[in-house]
């Protein structure tokens, strides 16, 4: 009998408890090359699991509500004529048509419980619990130690047991004065008439837990001006003109791109994010920039890496390539990782201002809106300019406000005359 093959979970960028969805195949069943196999979903993906040889499932050990990781065996074929290697007895599965991803979303239930906010927890005993729900533990901040009863097998902890402790504490924190904040109210809107329930995309879902987070745990402030890009605007044209046989698209965006890190590299501070702890600045020395991109499940957020270290040229292709995944909803979890600052447009719908929420762990984010002609003094006489609105938010923890002004006068004059970012 032919050796079997197995299909494991590859390498997803190190994410760990990726919860399986769906199971498309059973015992039994031929399997085409590349034929999905089960739907899997992170907290900030969902993505196809693609069959990498053809063949009889002989066995799965997987099914819906599992959780898995790299490296987690999925199913064993035996092979057919269609298999890509047939020597090979272990096959790695490559993964394909990932499906969104959240704005810089930290964990589902990552509520961080402080250990002081934990004193006076009786400890009755040593916790028994698996690896994965220590871990679950650690990254909220609970010690497993003082969780004294389990609902699992024989009192074993389960992760509902530690969301529930997470829950007491803070609770009892709320009565008792702390930083509690009232649940909306619940209401019946049927009596007012008609209503339909749609449930919310889980991107959204995320999206919206993460923006939550950072609007309670960020003191933001947001400063609002206008760049003069008549001349930018005059020199993109005469270049669209002369690469429209290249089929190369050059977007105002890709100026503020470059305008933004050359800033940046000015104001170090804007390309740092703020230790856990609140006690030390990490500033990096890499400039990535990421681009919020509407897409129809929701908001995602493409990387551009080293853009310090591209041309135009290259960042044009970059950018409508990840655009284009984006809202096929092809983009992997590493494209949406390792953003330094994020820029959000809304030019092409319009708009005069907005206050964008930082993509924490980054420390600020530029809105953008629609330019439009206007009349501006020189000293002399009312002259017809472009004028493009601008919005910056900043964590301001890290940065003030004479900081963040200045750091936008400098994007105001590089994007006033691109020439100066040749300095």
């Amino acid at each position: 009998m032919a050796a079997l093959i197995e299909i494991k979970v590859p390498d997803v960028g190190n994410v760990a408890d990726i919860d399986v969805v769906d199971v498309l195949v059973k015992p039994g069943d031929t399997v085409k090359l590349e034929q999905t196999l089960a739907v899997l979903e992170t907290d900030k993906a969902s993505m196809d699991l693609p069959a990498s040889a053809a063949g009889i499932v002989q066995e799965l050990f997987i099914k819906p509500g599992d959780k898995v990781s790299e490296g987690t065996l999925v199913v064993t074929l035996l092979p057919s004529t269609e298999t890509v290697t047939p020597s090979v007895v272990e096959e790695e599965v490559g993964i394909a048509q990932p499906v969104q991803q959240a704005v810089a979303v930290a964990p589902v239930e990552a509520v961080v419980v402080k250990p002081e906010s934990l004193a006076g927890i009786d400890v009755a005993r040593a916790a028994h619990a698996t690896p994965a729900v220590r871990l679950f533990a650690r990254e909220l901040g609970v010690d497993i130690q003082k969780i004294t009863s389990g609902s699992g097998r024989k009192g074993r902890l389960l992760k509902e047991d530690v969301r529930n402790f997470v829950k007491k504490v803070m609770t009892e924190g709320a009565a008792q004065g702390g930083s509690g904040i009232p649940a909306m109210p619940s209401i019946d809107f049927s009596q007012f008439g008609e209503t339909e329930e749609q449930q919310l995309s889980k991107i959204k879902r995320l999206t919206g837990k993460n923006l939550n987070r950072v609007w309670l745990n960020l003191p933001m402030v947001t400063y609002h001006d206008e760049a003069d890009i008549t001349e930018m605007e005059a020199f993109r044209v005469a270049l669209n003109a002369e690469k429209s046989k290249e089929g190369i698209k050059i977007t105002g965006l890709l100026f503020i791109i470059k305008a933004l890190v050359v800033a940046m590299e000015q104001f170090p501070q804007f390309n740092a994010s703020l230790s856990a702890d609140g006690e030390k600045l990490i500033f990096k020395k890499y400039l990535n920039i990421g681009i919020a991109v509407d897409t129809p499940n929701g908001l995602v957020v493409p990387v551009l890496r080293d853009v310090n270290r591209k041309g135009i040229n290259e960042l044009s292709v970059e950018l409508a390539e990840k655009s284009n995944k984006a809202r096929l909803g092809k983009l992997m979890p590493a494209d949406m990782q390792g953003g330094c600052i994020t820029i959000s447009s809304l030019g092409g719908i319009g708009g005069t201002a907005f206050t964008p929420i930082v993509n924490a762990p980054e420390v600020a984010i530029l809105g953008v809106t629609r330019a439009k002609m206007q009349p501006v003094w020189n000293g002399k006489e009312f002259l017809p300019r472009l004028m493009l609105p601008l919005d910056l938010t900043y964590d301001h923890r890290v940065i003030d406000g004479a900081e963040g002004a200045r750091f936008m006068a400098a994007v105001k004059q590089y994007l006033g005359d691109i020439r100066r970012l040749l300095l």
